[in-house]
């Protein structure tokens, strides 16, 4: 059978149009499909998975590992307690002692560490407890615990003034080691004053009269009447260096200053003048140590160390012999020499002529009963006469003020 021309071209042009309806479709799908693949790849709904990149992505979530040192039962102290994280981050720690005191620190800006602001104490437990999170944001925590080693030999601190004291404008801040202090910038940088009106000062290191270690803190200049003080001696965990031992604890004192009250003693006009706020309140005759020998006064500036009231004075105790041997009222002690303001009847002819004490300054009872009540520990006591012994010295008694502003910086162990 033959077919028809005209038939067979119909069907041509039919198939021919199937045709490219289907290869139209096939590039269509291609365009869509290369439309629609960037806006898959900027989608937030989830993550790539196999079949989109070739190969798994998964986060690291390995769990944190964290390591704390000192570490053992008997550790070593004098060392901050320090905290390292890997494979992930600390955001935050919790040290503790056996009281449930914390030991106060921070972590760092990319939380791999922390460490602790004061020093592990000697024979202290010591828990910790970190928290964590890993690369891929799993929480966790880590505890640990470690004990140090106790203290062989431990010093101790006696402190002036003390705790909640009203005191003159000379009263330095003064603190005497039982045992020798070799590390003292390690020392001295725990020691923190804080005050009201941000007074400038200085510590000084020197060897107190007793034969002992201290440090002093003085203003430059006298307080500031109304000044509040606080010493912060963080010492807990500090070592002393050779032959001194640890500290295993904290001491702290406050005080106010008082009135500005200067006791100005001339030993050659044998005068004392009470000066309160620029203005004399009151002269009273007395006198001073014998000229020309041992008995003399000191000069210079001496600090009201304490009110002692009736005490015995025997002259052997200061290197005097038997020169006396007595009760004496109203007794104000200016030096660990033995040098006192006080009442000194027996010498009541001498009193605004002449100079015959064996280095006090006396003068009559009711002079002394009046004088006594109006005076306070850290009054400064302004003494100036030829014939003395010297310039009472830093270590004896209060004499720091005897020393220059530059030169009492120079005894600080940080300058």
């Amino acid at each position: 059978m033959s077919a028809d021309p005209g038939s067979f071209s119909s069907v041509t042009e039919v198939l021919l149009h199937r045709t490219r309806v289907r290869a139209h479709a096939r590039v269509q799908a291609a365009v869509a499909a290369a439309l629609l693949a960037p806006l898959a790849a900027c989608s937030s709904s989830g993550s790539p998975t196999a079949s989109d990149t070739g190969a798994t992505r998964t986060a690291d979530d390995r769990p944190v590992t964290v390591t704390v040192t000192p570490t053992g039962e008997r550790a070593k102290a004098g060392e901050p307690v320090t905290v390292t994280a890997r494979h992930g981050r600390l955001t935050s720690v919790t040290v503790t002692d056996g009281e449930g005191r914390r030991l106060a620190g921070k972590v760092a800006r990319d939380g791999t560490s922390w460490i602790s602001d004061r020093k592990a104490a000697p024979g202290t437990a010591y828990a910790v407890t970190a928290a964590t999170r890993t690369v891929g944001g799993t929480a966790g925590r880590t505890e640990a615990s470690f004990t140090t080693a106790p203290a062989d030999k431990v010093n101790k601190v006696d402190w002036r003034p003390g705790a909640g004291a009203t005191v003159g404008i000379a009263q330095p801040i003064s603190l005497v080691f039982d045992n020798p202090v070799k590390n003292r910038a390690e020392v001295e940088k725990q020691l923190r004053i804080t005050t009201s009106n941000d007074t400038e000062g200085s510590w000084g290191w020197m060897r107190d009269w007793s034969g002992r270690d201290r440090v002093d803190w003085r203003p430059k200049e006298y307080w500031k009447p109304g000044t509040k003080v606080t010493l912060d001696a963080e010492l807990n965990g500090t070592d002393s260096g050779t032959d001194g031992g640890w500290f295993v604890r904290d001491y702290t004192t406050t005080f106010t200053v008082g009135a500005r009250q200067i006791v100005e003693v001339d030993l050659d006009n044998h005068r004392l003048t009470l000066v309160r706020d620029g203005r004399t309140v009151r002269r009273i005759p007395v006198s001073g140590g014998t000229p020309g020998g041992d008995k003399r006064s000191w000069r210079g500036t001496a600090v009201l160390m304490a009110k002692e009231g009736t005490i015995n004075m025997n002259s052997e105790t200061v290197g005097l012999a038997d020169a006396y041997n007595k009760m004496v009222d109203y007794s104000m002690r200016l030096t660990w020499s033995g040098m006192y303001a006080h009442a000194a009847p027996w010498n009541a002819r001498y009193f605004g002529n002449d100079n015959r004490s064996s280095g006090c300054i006396g003068m009559s009872d009711a002079d002394a009963a009046w004088f006594y009540g109006q005076v306070r520990p850290g009054d400064p006591f302004e003494i100036t006469g030829k014939d003395t012994k010297g310039v009472v010295a830093p270590g004896n008694g209060f004499g720091a003020w005897n020393v220059s502003w530059a030169q009492w910086q120079g005894k600080s162990a940080l300058s």
